[in-house]
């Protein structure tokens, strides 16, 4: 129960009483915040300043800053509480549920103050962590607001705290407006809350040094309003001079105008196809109807940022080349601007950075595409909490695209559609998993927008198996808009360690899907309401291969449909004007149908799809290809429980302030 209504907000003070009632609390909170400081045991982070920053509200009334201490195995956090009112909580969940959530709270009771480690149960409600695994360690005032300091292991082997791993992490948090009796009267249900997705555990590597010989380049729209609704995606061609040669980028940075840290979600930066000689000038949103069809040609992927990442580098023998012979000069900048406040009349100049430089480095950089090639052969049934589909480069498709050398994989770009839960791309090697390419346990595919019809608005071309993220756009191909595709709401991640990939391994790439809201299959395919499972890896040196995806051999999809009929009273229809997306969507989904589904993706054979960046496959017979024999896999980490020394108490941190309320 919440404390009497004399604890009210200063901004509805009905009478000079209850003005100064509220006096007396605002003091008491400043003289327990006093006395706390003085009191708390414990050590400041030893990284400083704060190497990552983000806004957790639209508002941008609470900050969030971190660093990450891989040898203590721990999270040193500073939350900014610009306007403090009786409190706050923060925490991670699975999902960014205020239910079920790991938690710290700050409150107040109106004459003590407190800071515990909590949880939430499924009906929001919070409860005290007999295991105090957050560390207060600091409370201090600043001209900004009231900043709190305190860690948290990654893993606590607690059953009430969340797994910090790598990948997303879901972040929540609630604004307590007005005291409370206690912590079990606090009820996330009827809080000011919200949400936000980052990944914190950035990757313990040293970036090489900016080279002296760097230019720097700034591609960003130019002080234009942001719309007040709660998503747009901003268009801007950018055009380099006339007679630009060949560079590398090195590097890049976002440039966030100051005050917009809160709206400005994600950009990147694509190039135009080398056959675009001229791209008209466009400065508005990409669903405009006065946006040039040409800009749709414009998605050659040159940089990608989303909130929470920092500069992006490439590795000292590497750069990515633009400009020159056989590229476009025209640049097209992408900024998602996330309003949920729907504010109006702000104005922006938000954009990136581009560090580059003419003196070539060794390798060029590329991009390729693994996982499972966009067809409604690959798909999940409907009411599943888990189903998992898995995409494969084959052994077949390294051994003869690959160099020699092998390749270099340094960073990463997962990417599903609506319904993706967990994405994970395993190296194997003589039919052994070898190493974890990159992993994401809580992926997230939220802030994807819907374009016409029901189709997102990113473009990208026919998998005839090309994905579009390539250069290779044939001149026949220009005439024919192409499919229009998902926005990639992830940034690209630099991986904690380089993976080299030889010729003959293999790389596979799985999702965890959850359809439990949908009442029909959820086939494969480039619309929002279909299915993805891609990895967007970034190696060295670049080779031929672009795409290197897979998808169950279509002839054993209909021997499933004419199998499943047997058992079915002939409910799915096999007739050839029938489509596969039609196919499923009769199929009785019962226990043996979706079995049997299962069976067919872990076993049937494969096509697969090694293609060049023209389109085109490499030389062979691709076709009923056997699945890869893994013959032994990866086991999972086991978490290390940390020490109970240096632990918080295990209740709340209480301070009484009983005396000083003067």
């Amino acid at each position: 129960m919440q404390a009497p209504s004399r604890w009210c907000r200063w901004a509805s003070l009905p009478c000079p009483s209850v003005r100064e009632a509220a006096f007396m609390y605002s003091t008491a909170v400043a003289v327990f915040l006093v006395i706390l400081v003085a009191a708390l045991q414990g050590s400041a982070p030893p990284e400083s300043p704060f190497l990552y920053h983000i806004p957790l509200d639209p508002e941008e009334s609470l900050e969030l800053s971190w660093n990450v201490s891989y040898p203590q195995e721990a999270i040193f956090f500073q939350l900014l509480v610009k306007q403090l009112k009786a409190g706050v909580l923060f925490g991670m969940s699975d999902r960014g549920e205020l239910e079920n959530a790991d938690l710290v709270v700050l409150w107040t009771d109106g004459d003590t103050a407190y800071f515990a480690d909590a949880w939430s149960d499924q009906k929001g409600q919070i409860h005290l962590d007999p295991q105090q695994d957050y560390q207060l360690l600091q409370v201090e005032r600043t001209p900004e607001g009231l900043a709190l300091l305190f860690k948290r292991p990654f893993g606590t082997c607690d059953p009430k705290d969340y797994l910090i791993e790598d990948g997303t992490v879901h972040l929540v948090y609630g604004i307590l407006e007005e005291p409370f009796r206690s912590l079990e009267a606090i009820n996330s249900s009827g809080l000011r809350t919200g949400l936000q997705r980052v990944q914190l555990l950035k990757p313990n590597i040293t970036f090489p040094a900016t080279p002296s010989d760097t230019y720097t380049m700034d591609i960003h729209a130019p002080d234009i309003q942001i719309p007040n609704q709660v998503t747009t995606y901003w268009c801007y061609i950018h055009e380099l001079p006339e007679g630009f040669p060949r560079h590398h980028i090195v590097k890049y940075e976002p440039i966030i105008t100051k005050g917009n840290e809160a709206l400005v979600h994600h950009m990147e930066i694509f190039q135009c196809a080398p056959e675009m000689d001229n791209v008209p000038h466009f400065n508005g949103p990409c669903d405009s109807k006065m946006k040039p069809d040409r800009l749709n040609y414009c998605r050659h992927v040159l940089a990608a940022w989303a909130l929470g990442a920092k500069a992006f580098y490439y590795p000292e023998e590497a750069g990515i080349a633009f400009g020159g012979p056989g590229s476009s000069r025209y640049v097209r900048l992408e900024v998602h601007y996330h309003n949920p406040l729907v504010i109006e009349g702000r104005r922006d100049s938000s954009g990136i950075r581009l560090y580059y430089t003419d003196k070539l480095r060794r390798f060029n950089a590329g991009i390729m595409e693994l996982g499972l090639v966009y067809t409604p052969v690959m798909a999940i049934p409907p009411r599943e909490t888990a189903f998992v589909l898995t995409g494969y480069c084959t052994d077949k498709c390294t051994q003869l695209a690959l160099p020699p050398s092998g390749i270099h994989i340094f960073a990463s770009q997962l990417h599903t559609h609506l319904t993706g839960r967990k994405v994970v791309t395993v190296l194997a090697r003589d039919g052994r998993e070898w190493e974890i390419v990159n992993q994401d346990n809580h992926y997230s595919p939220h802030f994807q927008r819907l374009g016409q019809n029901g189709h997102p608005q990113r473009s990208g071309r026919p998998e005839g198996g090309h994905s579009g993220r390539g250069s290779g756009l044939q001149l026949s191909e220009i005439s024919s808009p192409p499919t229009p595709r998902l926005c990639l709401p992830q940034e690209i991640r630099m991986l904690k360690k380089m993976v080299s990939v030889h010729r003959g391994d293999v790389l596979i790439t799985s999702c965890t899907y959850n359809t439990e809201d949908r009442e029909l299959a959820t086939v494969g395919g480039f619309g929002i309401l279909e299915e993805m499972c891609v990895n967007y890896v970034h190696y060295y040196p670049q080779t031929q291969l672009e795409l290197c995806k897979s998808a169950v051999n279509a002839g054993f999809l209909q021997k499933y449909f004419h199998l499943i009929n047997r058992f079915n009273n002939e409910e799915v229809c096999t007739c050839p004007q029938a489509s596969v997306s039609q196919q499923f969507a009769s199929v009785p989904w019962n226990s043996f149908n979706r079995e049997v589904l299962k069976a067919l993706y872990a076993f049937a054979p494969i096509s697969m799809h090694c293609n060049k960046s023209s389109a085109v496959r490499f030389p062979g017979e691709w076709n009923l290809q056997p699945l890869p024999k893994v013959i032994s896999t990866l086991e999972e980490p086991t978490p290390q429980c940390p020490t109970s020394q240096g632990r918080s108490p295990a209740g709340p941190t209480i301070i009484s302030i009983g005396g000083g309320k003067g």
